[in-house]
């Protein structure tokens, strides 16, 4: 942790799992309650090998890794200095051994990873199509939410490519797009098991959606109960503290699929 290099006008945060830290730099793209979501959304069984898809500065990597027994847990990050800021935390962690992070276009995939190598693949990827309110195409923050360097199609696609037949894929994302998303999984195989919708308070609309599906799974989903964020006093629910609380993201003996 000593050796770990803290650049210029980066901080380390605490991800409040496990006495997990992160390298964050405040005036690029910090990470946000949607990449806690949907860590705790996926399920990990031992000695699982999981690839996430667009890993930022490596939220999802760490936070699978501290409540999981995965094997090994990859992050792809094409932004190179994004990639490198989580690769430290990585080493700040001392999770060199099972956490590994890539500076690689995720359509380059399989230059570095043989086809179905994975049991779980996940992604948080850009929600907003080019176009929609787009400042700065080249800063770090439109790449991390527009589709600038990669579509929902390229995201669907790389994780069916990545699975294994029955591997588990989980993506968070807004509602607008659920149509999107689930003619683009059963495109690509990957059929659609699991929906939870995310709102901000009681009352409002949901700005978030998780979809969890299965390589060559059988038709059928289920619209879980949705989570709330945020208490009327702005605090957190307790349904969001249960899952900071969580100290598993294994699947139960019997759970199934």
């Amino acid at each position: 942790m000593d050796s770990v290099v803290i650049k210029d006008n980066e901080r380390i945060d605490d991800l409040y799992v496990n006495d997990l830290k992160i390298i964050q730099n405040p005036k690029g793209f910090c990470f946000g309650i949607d990449a806690i979501l949907l860590s705790n959304f996926a399920r990990v069984k031992k000695d699982a090998t999981v690839v996430d898809l667009g890993t930022g500065t490596g939220v999802i990597p760490l936070v699978i890794a501290g409540k999981s027994r995965a094997a090994h847990v990859h992050g792809l990050e094409i932004q190179e200095e994004v990639a490198d800021m989580a690769q430290r935390s990585v080493a700040l962690n001392g999770l060199e051994g099972r956490v590994t992070i890539h500076n690689l276009d995720m359509n380059q995939v399989l230059s570095i990873f043989p086809k179905e190598v994975a049991d779980v693949v996940t992604s948080n990827p850009p929600y907003m199509p080019v176009g929609k309110a787009l400042q700065n195409p080249g800063s770090k923050k439109a790449i991390s939410r527009h589709e600038i360097t990669v579509t929902l199609d390229d995201v669907v696609r790389t994780a069916k490519e990545l699975l294994k037949i029955h591997g588990q894929f989980f993506m968070i994302h807004r509602p607008t797009r659920l149509v999107d998303i689930i003619t683009t999984c059963r495109k690509y195989k990957l059929e659609p098991k699991r929906i939870q919708f995310v709102h901000p308070k009681e009352g409002k609309e949901p700005t978030m959606v998780m979809v969890h599906c299965v390589r060559g799974g059988k038709p059928e989903v289920r619209v879980m109960e949705p989570l709330f964020v945020y208490q009327d006093n702005g605090q957190l629910t307790d349904q969001i503290q249960a899952l900071y609380d969580q100290e598993t993201i294994e699947p139960k003996a019997g759970g199934g699929n």
